[in-house]
């Protein structure tokens, strides 16, 4: 019985709204409480499924790591280097292990103890060592919606647009989990129609609504990944929030792209969704265009139905507003062909590297995925739940961003990634 299959039940209650059935099985990092070593773990439910502790007694039965332990150390990147076979087969262990009609865990209310901890109780982690960070702009809508904005309408997507996958090379270093506060950044802006830049704390910080791949089986440097191999390299996903300073950008990022407006802070969700658990919702991806060159010809248009939300919330109390409904499947370059085009000159990509789609906005107004879109640049304020208006985020605001895929009668979910934009500390 594969982990994907829509009969399974776990002896683990699972609300009918929850991110986290048995056929999702996500694994992240976490603190436990009087524990100053993080663990390893899948979420199940409102639970989560210690491996590491699993792994320690001996409970976690799978024949093709032998006697490796890919369990014992602070992020996935062990596991994550193994070949997809062998994802397959931890997977299947961990899913056995928590079915309904399997007694190994059910019936061992001491093991149960020592193994499922209430998600409440956690404190989450970066759950890989991400060694280096890609930036796509693989959503039409946006990049339209932006060149619009900044250039002439018919002019919007740049020459090279339609013709391969575009992105620069963001920091690795200030990616942060969720829950993680960012403080508005300092930086060079210029006012239109002034010959000098001005220094002081942007005044245009934005959300960009992200998903994000992370590798699990790099490729050696020189050895380009060929377009029908490079998503049996992929490990899973995550929700991405790249934050981004618009003033600072719009000044900075002629010749060579975004700088300093792009690497003040990007947020991740802290369940990496499998490749595998994600194969049921695959679709066809969007007409593309122009026929693109041989390299980047797959045999199949993939992508997923992945259903994604932004909300905000700019007072404690009361209500959030929804600021954004759009999905996964709108944008027009594939993970497939993101690799086989990151990789076509032989770059190197390693375990732990992440991958980001861009922003992911849809054909509707409503699906624009950053508020540059959804305010015209500032210049059609948004009127929020509690009466207030936006053009671009305000200190205190919380931007919750979530995604999920839709079964017969469960999710398959992300969670949520968010994070709260804080004053600009003193200079």
């Amino acid at each position: 019985m594969s982990s994907n299959d829509l009969s399974l039940q776990s002896f683990v209650p699972v609300p009918p709204t929850s991110h986290f059935p048995i056929q999702n099985l996500p694994y992240g990092a976490f603190l436990r409480r009087g524990d100053p070593s993080p663990h390893l773990g899948v979420a199940i439910g409102e639970f989560a499924l210690d491996l590491t502790v699993l792994e320690q007694q001996g409970r976690l039965q799978v024949p093709a790591l032998a006697d490796r332990q890919v369990f014992q150390s602070s992020t996935l990147n062990t596991l994550m280097a193994e070949e997809p076979a062998v994802w397959h087969e931890v997977r299947e262990a961990i899913r056995h292990l928590l079915q309904a009609d399997v007694a190994t865990l059910r019936d061992d209310a001491e093991l149960r103890s020592q193994v499922l901890v209430p998600l409440c109780d956690l404190e989450m982690q970066l759950p890989v060592a991400i060694g280096d960070y890609t930036d796509f702009y693989s959503s039409r809508e946006h990049a339209t919606n932006v060149g619009s904005l900044f250039r002439d309408p018919q002019q919007a997507l740049l020459p090279n647009w339609l013709h391969l996958p575009v992105a620069y090379h963001g920091r690795s270093s200030s990616i942060v989990i969720s829950g993680t506060d960012l403080r508005r950044p300092y930086g060079q802006t210029r006012v239109p129609g002034s010959e000098a830049p001005v220094f002081g704390p942007s005044q245009r910080v934005d959300f960009e609504l992200e998903m994000g791949w992370l590798v699990g089986t790099g490729n050696r440097l020189g050895e380009p990944v060929p377009i029908d191999r490079a998503l049996s390299r992929m490990f899973g996903m995550v929700l991405v929030n790249d934050w981004s300073a618009r003033d600072i950008q719009q000044w900075e990022y002629v010749p060579l792209g975004p700088f300093l407006s792009k690497s003040f802070g990007t947020s991740i969700s802290p369940w990496v969704v499998t490749a595998e658990a994600l194969e049921p919702f695959a679709v066809e991806g969007p007409t593309q265009h122009l026929v693109p060159l041989p390299y980047l010809q797959a045999s199949r248009n993939l992508t997923y139905d992945i259903h994604l939300e932004v909300e905000l919330q700019d007072q404690p109390e009361g209500p959030p507003t929804r600021l954004c409904d759009s999905n996964y499947r709108y944008l027009y370059w594939s993970i497939e062909q993101q690799v086989a085009h990151h990789t076509i000159n032989g770059c190197n990509l390693r375990t732990g590297d992440l991958l980001a789609s861009g922003t992911i906005s849809g054909p509707s107004a409503d699906a624009r995925g950053s508020l540059l879109e959804l305010t015209l640049n500032g210049r059609q304020p948004l009127t929020l739940t509690s009466g207030q208006t936006r053009r671009f985020l305000e200190d205190g605001d919380e931007v919750v961003m979530t995604g999920y895929c839709v079964g017969n009668g469960y999710r398959v979910g992300f969670g949520e990634v968010r994070g709260r934009l804080l004053p600009a500390a003193r200079s």
